[in-house]
């Protein structure tokens, strides 16, 4: 007799999350994504390209000082020299002092000082005796152009804010409208159409990196809109006054009292320090008013704890009494996550293993700002609706700032340390327009796109040359950092020369 027992159905497999997404709403994200790309492209690709070069600061500072004196701990006396030197040479009274300290990755003794007639700086030998000069004007301007725009401070970190914003929105709005884009993350269509190579590597390059794309952009983010957030948190819980925001983090500005004085003495709260926090490494010292009685000094102190948010804060009056102390480990966790947004965005953490891989991580972020723009004109062109002119103004873009970022390093090396900031600023906006107004020659997006790569490779090279032998040095970092320049103007020339001639629906090189 026949079994009665009725079989059981299979059911079917459900589809990944993604897979079940609407049609209509990814061609509904698809298009946000490639209206918000465009809207923010120029911005996102010179903050990710100039944030991929700021990794390397302190590097790049040390390559423009390479004959300075280098020291792990100073003695309170020569740290008390250097200051009183720096104001002394400055000549107008300071507002404002800072002295770096040294550390492993920047062992400089340097003292800054700040007065109505600008900001100026020396570095110092192991006596506290100025040696030369402390601007490092290629450094500033990286990362100043990077920080800002070198716009005005409030809208230029606003705005670098925004772009962070539109960053990360565009990589939520990128991973909504493509429902196989983690099941192809490692499908790649190799020797067919250009645009689709193009398009596969960028969602490949979107996905393989996604959680260090959304680190920086949302850490950009907020240190872009701090501002913001600072004013929106006075609004909501002390009627507007931003000021008891600020002081919630930061100390109190000391008690003013202008009377003349002489330069505030350091030596005893360094006295102070060593009961305080006897294991700490002194990174930063910030004085308000050293000439004056309600001069006060604010010290920063790196503890060795684990922790990425690992520094202390000290104040100090002009009589030597601690009215502040902050420790990195009391910080709750809104604390903590605010300490560490710096060293997180720039990955200065961990020493040059992390620094290098966030500087390949960046690379791969810029192309990815740069080639969503370039899939869309290839699409363009693939339906028959060209736009040539926004190609050639895209190849002038991309390919315009690697030259202009390499002559402001050219003018900086050329000029030495005294060489105005606002030098380099005008070059590297000089280059922009003309990279710009490209787009009206009569030449293809490829031949743009490939006279700036000329151009950026003999910069570089020209940088890497002139500083070698210009300015000579026994730091090994600055060795690594001509090595690096020359060996990325022959790669930038060797891809120049190697390229084919782009054929005719070829949108950008």
């Amino acid at each position: 007799m026949a079994s009665t027992t009725p079989k059981p159905v299979k059911k079917p497999a459900r589809k990944p999350l993604l897979s079940r997404v609407p049609a209509d709403f990814v061609r509904a994200v698809l298009k946000g994504h490639s209206a918000l790309g465009l809207a923010f492209a120029a911005a996102i690709y010179l903050v990710c390209l100039t944030g991929t070069v700021a990794v390397f600061a302190q590097e790049f500072e040390r390559w423009e000082h390479p004959a300075a004196p280098q020291q792990a701990t100073p003695s309170p006396n020569a740290v008390q020299q250097a200051l009183a030197s720096a104001i002394a040479r400055n000549g107008a009274p300071a507002e404002h002092g800072y002295i770096q300290m040294p550390t492993p990755a920047l062992p400089f003794l340097s003292a800054h000082v700040e007065g109505e007639d600008g900001y100026r700086g020396w570095i110092a030998n192991a006596q506290g005796n100025l040696v030369e000069s402390g601007q490092s004007p290629w450094t500033l301007f990286i990362t100043r152009l990077h920080i800002n725009l070198h716009l005005p401070q409030t809208w230029g970190v606003f705005l670098v804010g925004l772009t962070g914003v539109a960053l990360l929105s565009s990589l939520i709005s990128g991973i909504l409208a493509h429902p196989r884009i983690f099941r192809d993350a490692f499908h790649l269509r190799i020797g067919g159409s250009r645009r689709l190579q193009e398009a596969d590597l960028h969602n490949r390059l979107g996905v393989w990196a996604l959680p260090f794309h959304v680190l920086v952009s949302l850490s950009g983010a907020l240190l872009g809109l701090t501002t913001l957030i600072v004013g929106v948190l006075g609004m909501a819980l002390f009627q507007g006054d931003v000021g008891k925001v600020y002081e919630l983090f930061l100390p109190a500005e000391p008690i003013d009292d202008p009377r003349p004085a002489p330069t505030i003495d350091l030596v005893p709260m360094f006295a102070q320090l060593q009961t305080i926090a006897p294991d700490g490494r002194i990174t930063l010292v910030q004085l308000e008013h050293p000439g004056e009685m309600g001069g006060a000094a604010l010290f920063q102190v790196e503890q060795d704890n684990g922790r990425l948010g690992n520094t202390d804060s000290f104040a100090f009056r002009r009589d030597g009494t601690l009215y502040y102390d902050a420790r990195s480990a009391d910080n709750n966790l809104g604390e903590a996550i605010l300490a560490s947004l710096g060293k997180l965005h720039f990955g200065w953490f961990g020493g040059g293993i992390i620094k290098i891989a966030y500087a390949l991580l960046g690379l791969g972020l810029t192309y990815l700002a740069s080639s969503g723009v370039t899939i869309w004109l290839a699409r363009r062109r693939d339906k028959r609706n060209a736009a040539p002119g926004w190609e050639k103004l895209w190849a002038g873009t991309v390919w315009g700032q690697p030259a202009a970022l390499a002559a402001a390093a050219l003018a900086g090396v050329v000029g030495g340390a005294e060489t105005p900031v606002s030098v380099l600023i005008g070059l590297w906006g000089a280059i922009t327009v003309v990279s710009l107004c490209s787009a009206a020659l009569p030449a293809s997006a490829a031949q743009i796109g490939r006279g700036f790569q000329w151009l950026s490779a003999v910069l570089l090279i020209a940088t890497a040359l002139f500083h070698a032998f210009a300015l000579p040095g026994s730091d090994p970092i600055a060795w690594i950092v001509d090595l690096s320049l020359f060996a990325i103007g022959v790669t930038i020339g060797w891809w120049a020369y190697s390229r084919k001639p782009a054929p005719a629906n070829q949108a950008v090189p």
